[in-house]
């Protein structure tokens, strides 16, 4: 099941694929009303069965169902209910790009994994702009990252049950401000400006996606392939980081986490190959689909 957010007359709504994001249905129509994704996920939760009774009624709706390419896709969720936690230097080569752009902020040995926050006022959706910033931001830079959304409160969970605990996954561009990331010594202020997190375009249940650690994961700008890897080759799994940050961090219903990005990223080249206005960043993870964004 693929489960989109999309804007009716200015209100939002959720809409339910079961045909591979081709054709979908309103919840409402299907008898289940929801105010966000939020909601609908926290309802899940308290119901393991509602995404089965939403999937089983909508195979059922007949031929009243909406083209996904006829509506205003926004992101899934479009609020979070927490700020994004993302892994930091994730992928081995993406660690050496990273050392050789700056050891200093970058390098060091990493016995452990990274972790930092990501501030999301509002998340940007697939085909809204990325927002330069060109006032405070002369180095704007993408990484493609599978994005994963805790599905039930999770304390203390262990890593071989961590995947229970997972609504769905979706595709994050953890756009980053390198200027600012390396300037301040933290991660907070270069990776949380306005703008700085498309989600998108749908989350996917997770018996769509089989193995999460068996995904090819790309980045292209302006149609030139930069990012080529695939998730088995992340350092810390995702049900090692669920447990991880579990340990002492309550993940509520609704938390994203976005589990790094591979090599290829716009710093990693020599010379940097950084983002500018116009430039069209298309991001891909095998059967999630494209989160495609514009420069402004």
């Amino acid at each position: 099941m693929r489960l989109y957010t999309v804007n009716v007359s200015g209100e939002e709504k959720i809409l339910i694929s079961v045909d591979g994001g081709n054709r979908g249905f309103f919840t409402e129509q299907l008898g289940f009303g929801f105010e966000d994704m939020n909601e609908l996920i926290c309802e899940a939760e308290q119901d393991p069965e509602l995404l089965k009774k939403i999937a089983k009624a909508a195979e059922a709706a007949g031929e009243a169902s909406i083209a996904i390419g006829d509506c205003t896709v926004l992101s899934p969720i479009v609020r979070p209910r927490q700020d994004v936690v993302c892994l930091g230097i994730n992928y081995d080569e993406h660690a050496k790009e990273a050392d050789h752009y700056s050891s200093e902020a970058f390098g060091g040995e990493r016995p452990y994994t990274i972790y930092f926050s990501k501030r999301v006022n509002r998340a940007v959706a697939d085909g809204e702009p990325i927002r330069s910033h060109r006032d405070i931001v002369d180095r704007l830079d993408y990484e493609c990252e599978l994005g994963v959304i805790i599905g039930r409160e999770a304390a203390k969970v262990s890593a071989a049950e961590a995947l229970d605990y997972v609504f769905g996954y979706t595709i994050i561009n953890d756009v980053s401000a390198r200027n600012l990331q390396t300037r301040h010594r933290q991660w907070y202020l270069g990776k949380g400006l306005d703008g700085f997190t498309p989600i998108g375009p749908c989350i996917v249940t997770p018996d769509e996606i089989g193995d999460p650690e068996a995904l090819d994961i790309s980045c292209y700008v302006n149609g030139e392939c930069r990012q080529n890897s695939n998730t088995r080759y992340m350092i810390q799994t995702i049900g090692g980081a669920i447990a991880e940050i579990s340990a002492g961090m309550t993940l509520l219903a609704g938390s994203i986490i976005a589990t790094g990005t591979p090599a290829g990223v716009g710093m990693g080249f020599d010379p940097p190959k950084f983002l500018k206005p116009g430039d069209t960043v298309r991001c891909h993870i095998e059967k999630i689909g494209d989160l495609t964004n514009p420069v402004e």
